[in-house]
């Protein structure tokens, strides 16, 4: 075989690695983020600390994978800090009259109620705009909350206190599977079961096509209301999940611990690249946008930021990517 006809490697040209950067900013961000932190602070380098920061990956990123369904199909769903409220009070207080298994299931069940409450309500009101289902799940946060709270009085709920097994919980605080913790190995289940709802069922299409357009959506014989069903099943039940990852970490159960996830799973998805007005986005994007949140937390932490400016820095992130999000939309569409 002459020079001439052997195969060649494909090779990255610089313009193609740089259209790939500008098209990806998050990744640059990332790199620049564990560059800067690593030579500020050592510490940030350390085997303790990316352990640290994976402990921390739980609840956000079950959360923030749900939100992501919903986001991509034209909605916003506010009342997963509810959610994740009650089901941990829900789940704590039940161990010890039917065990940690039924206790989890009921918890789950819970949540996937939770899920299917709020998409109710928003077919039956005909809330097609993401503004509507913005106030209806508001709203239904603040029922699932004030649940929680007369459901256990407003007292915290102690892991640590229950008479019976809480094996399950432990496992999915320290647990291991091969050199993987049971956490992670269940994200991962959970990662897949998305991406291949996403990307090769109907239902996946239905809820892209749902949030480029609705009107057309409906001409083509999608389905809206099953779809809408469908995203907010799906994250009633991820934040479920979430919160059960929670209270084996914290072994605590809170009516009011959900609270801080209700912005920062829709921060997670925006910034890893899902267009906020939906018709665009992937749940592998929502993985990088919340391990980009994780680690801006833990380098802010590391460099003794003050609580106050960490709050500030949270609310200038998020305006900067809304702006942003909205700059990219207009450029698309012009």
């Amino acid at each position: 075989m002459s020079a001439a006809t052997q195969p060649v490697g494909r090779r990255v040209s610089p313009r193609a690695a740089g259209d790939f950067l500008k098209n990806n900013p998050i990744y640059v961000a990332i790199a620049l983020l564990v560059i800067v932190t690593s030579v500020v602070e050592p510490k940030f380098l350390t085997l303790n600390n990316f352990d640290n920061i994976v402990r921390q990956f739980g609840v956000l990123i079950f959360a923030a994978l749900g939100m992501t369904f919903v986001i991509m199909a034209g909605f916003l769903d506010l009342s997963i800090g509810g959610i994740i409220s009650l089901v941990a009070v829900v789940t704590v207080t039940l161990i010890d009259p039917i065990g940690q298994g039924p206790a989890i299931l009921v918890g789950l069940a819970v949540g996937l109620a939770c899920g299917l409450l709020n998409s109710i309500l928003i077919v039956a009101s005909g809330a097609l705009t993401q503004a509507e289902s913005l106030f209806i799940t508001f709203g239904m946060s603040l029922v699932y909350g004030a649940v929680a709270l007369m459901y256990v009085q407003g007292v915290t709920q102690f892991l640590t206190y229950s008479e019976s097994d809480i094996s399950i919980f432990e496992a999915l605080n320290s647990g291991q599977i091969g050199f993987l913790s049971v956490a992670t190995v269940v994200f991962l289940v959970c990662l897949a079961i998305l991406a291949v709802i996403e990307k090769r069922t109907y239902m996946g299409r239905s809820v892209v096509l749902t949030g480029g357009n609705k009107v057309a959506a409906r001409l083509a014989g999608i389905p809206i209301s099953r779809t809408i069903v469908m995203i907010y099943a799906i994250s009633g039940l991820l934040s479920a999940i979430g919160a059960i990852v929670l209270i084996s970490r914290v072994t605590l159960a809170d009516p009011t611990m959900g609270t801080p996830y209700m912005t920062q799973a829709i921060l997670a998805v925006v910034v890893g690249g899902t267009a906020l007005i939906g018709g665009r986005g992937s749940v592998l994007w929502t993985v990088a946008g919340a391990f980009l949140l994780i680690l801006l937390n833990n380098c802010l932490n590391l460099l003794g930021v003050s609580s106050y400016v960490q709050f500030m820095i949270w609310g200038v992130v998020l305006i900067a990517v809304i702006w942003l999000d909205a700059v990219k939309e207009t450029r698309v569409s012009g």
